[in-house]
């Protein structure tokens, strides 16, 4: 079973982060577009079990993606299951439109731009984004894929790369909570009031 550990942090000067990975040695790629609609389940509530159903679009792709509830109390580590879709916004409709069949309820968009980097560090390949979110701002994610067993030394790792970053003030939160607390309007009418977690 593999588990994500991620942590993210809010960036004030991207500019400086980029600064601070190029003399790493290291280049962000260049930005592409996602977004990422989330559903409440229609027999339990997500924000109370702490997980996630999304469908993300990532240009023409497609990717339908569990997140399960976190494993403690300072990473956002947690079971993740994602699979590819057909492409195009067409499958990205079909899709949705299976899952309201089935009783979810689309909650809420979050649209961001993300470039992503790849970093070698203490004998592993961190997977780095950095993100310009719509209506929240910019942060920076770090995250590794691993097996259970390796879930303690990974979050070292990824802890490690942070501060040598200079990267501070972890955010538990996913980008679909910030955005509903800050702006709870966006949420979409469905048939029922689900709540969802990411």
């Amino acid at each position: 079973m593999q588990y994500e550990v991620e942590l993210k942090y809010p960036v004030a000067d991207m500019a400086a982060l980029q600064q601070r990975l190029a003399s790493m040695g290291f280049a962000p790629g260049r930005p592409q577009s996602e977004v990422d609609l989330y559903f409440a389940h229609p027999g339990r509530d997500f924000a109370e079990t702490d997980e996630a159903l999304r469908i993300r679009r990532k240009g023409t792709a497609n990717f339908i993606t569990y997140k399960g509830p976190k494993i403690d109390r300072t990473t956002k580590t947690r079971r993740e299951i994602e699979l590819p879709l057909a492409a195009g916004e067409e499958s990205a409709k079909a899709w949705t439109g299976l899952l309201d069949v089935l009783g979810f309820v689309p909650v809420a968009e979050v649209h961001k731009s993300r470039r992503k980097v790849e970093i070698l560090w203490q004998g592993r390949r961190v997977e780095g984004s950095l993100d310009d979110v719509q209506r929240l701002g910019t942060f920076a994610e770090l995250e590794l894929v691993v097996e259970e067993d390796q879930v303690e030394a990974a979050k070292v790792c990824i802890a490690s790369l942070a501060e040598s970053l200079q990267l501070r003030g972890s955010q538990r939160r996913s980008y679909l909570e910030l955005l509903l607390q800050k702006d709870p309007s966006i949420r979409r009418s469905g048939r029922s009031e689900g709540r969802v977690h990411e």
